[in-house]
């Protein structure tokens, strides 16, 4: 009972501050997540249960990013506490985390590591890296050279898997001097890319299987039926970040640019007419069941604002984008608390559940607010917007 008063007191400490005015909205998206949520284990909406995972990871991610624009302790304060209780002193995690799984989702949380690490030094956290780093040595492969997504899942490649494992790999190659992964880095994405597209339609679709065994998979093409919009979000948001530390001279870079630059191309022509926003099942834009989703549109826009930093797209282009996922997706309730609307909760392919990735499928899954993996992309979204637009 006394942790529930104080999780209650600790609620409307936050949503007082999640009022003050002229905050920006960045601001504003994480004080109202930390006043739904006063412990980071509640982020990803499952009891508080502390657990490593990609959900939480990626979303405290943002957090730091706020950190670092506004200088509010209590956040750096929120984001060390999760990771502090799940990491040993000799840098192992803890709680559900397995290596010898090899599931590329469990590579993320380890990202935000770089970041926290710098902004408050402890040695285990270093060693989380490079015990983190070790899965990534040992992970499986398709006979391309492409990680698995994971050991349950054998000989397949999903988009998703991209965000997953590239981004913590790039930072670690560049904290540690390790140049000549950089190829390596450059596979997973080409081979990514070649696998998963759709000439029908210039999309990316969800996954490959390499094996073409699987029961999702096309007997010829081994991909699966539908490009799903937070998969080819995943894939983007991962190529726009490793973009970043990839070096300028690498003589693959230009190929992944080059593959970006197809993706911000193509997306206009699937975007939904009016608001500009992207559907769960990307290729099926208008079809019946199907709904703007907001998670997919907040990876894209965010893309789209760093692809317009960097000169490459529209900068009045991107900027609209941004206003149209506000006023699209974002509400705010009576009490200043800011929430994201209409976030597909989860989806996958095949697992005990034998999701088959078809499009009722899709369009059936649960639909949730506040998922921790649009909530990190629309936070990051909205600095670049609001230190470039405003």
């Amino acid at each position: 009972m006394r942790k529930v008063l104080t999780i209650c007191a600790l609620a409307l400490a936050f949503a007082a501050c999640s009022q003050k005015q002229g905050e920006p909205l960045s601001l504003r998206i994480v004080r109202s997540e930390m006043a739904r949520c006063p412990e980071a284990s509640y982020l990803d909406g499952k009891g508080g249960e502390l657990k490593w995972n990609y959900t939480t990871g990626l979303e405290l991610l943002s957090f730091l990013d706020v950190y670092e624009d506004c200088g509010d302790e209590t956040i750096l304060d929120y984001v060390d506490a999760w990771y502090d209780a799940i990491i040993a002193e000799d840098g192992t995690v803890g709680a559900n985390y397995k290596r010898s799984k090899h599931n590329i989702d469990h590579i993320c949380p380890a990202r935000t590591l770089f970041t926290l690490n710098r902004l408050r030094p402890r040695d285990k956290y270093s060693k989380a890296e490079d015990f983190i780093f070790a899965q990534l040595q040992e992970q499986p492969r398709t006979e391309a050279g492409a990680f698995w997504h994971k050991d349950v899942y054998p000989n397949q490649v999903w988009l998703d898997g991209l965000y997953m494992g590239e981004p913590f790999y790039a930072e670690y190659i560049s904290s540690r001097g390790l140049g000549s992964l950089w190829d390596d880095v450059a596979l997973q994405f080409e081979v990514a890319a070649a696998r998963t597209y759709d000439p029908a339609t210039g999309l990316w679709r969800h996954a490959w299987d390499e094996s073409r065994s699987m029961f999702w998979a096309d007997s010829v093409t081994g991909q699966s039926a539908h490009c799903w919009g937070r998969a080819l979000g995943w894939y983007t948001v991962a190529l726009t970040d490793v973009l970043e530390l990839f070096p300028e001279e690498h003589p693959r870079r230009h190929a992944l640019e080059n593959i970006l630059k197809g993706i911000l191309e193509v997306l206009p022509l699937w975007a939904d007419a009016d608001t500009h926003m992207w559907y769960q099942v990307l290729d099926r834009p208008g079809a019946e069941g199907n709904y703007l989703e907001s998670t997919c549109s907040a990876m894209f826009v965010y893309s789209y604002l760093k692809a317009a930093r960097r000169g490459e797209v529209d900068g009045d282009y991107a900027a609209s984008l941004f206003r149209s996922l506000r006023d699209t997706f974002i509400r705010e309730d009576e009490g200043g608390l800011v929430s994201l609307t209409n976030c597909c909760s989860v989806a996958g392919l095949g697992g005990k559940q034998m999701r088959k990735g078809d499009y009722d499928y899709y369009i059936n899954e649960p639909v949730c607010d506040n998922d921790p993996k649009g909530m990190g992309a629309l936070i990051r979204a909205a600095l670049i917007y609001e230190a470039d637009y405003e």
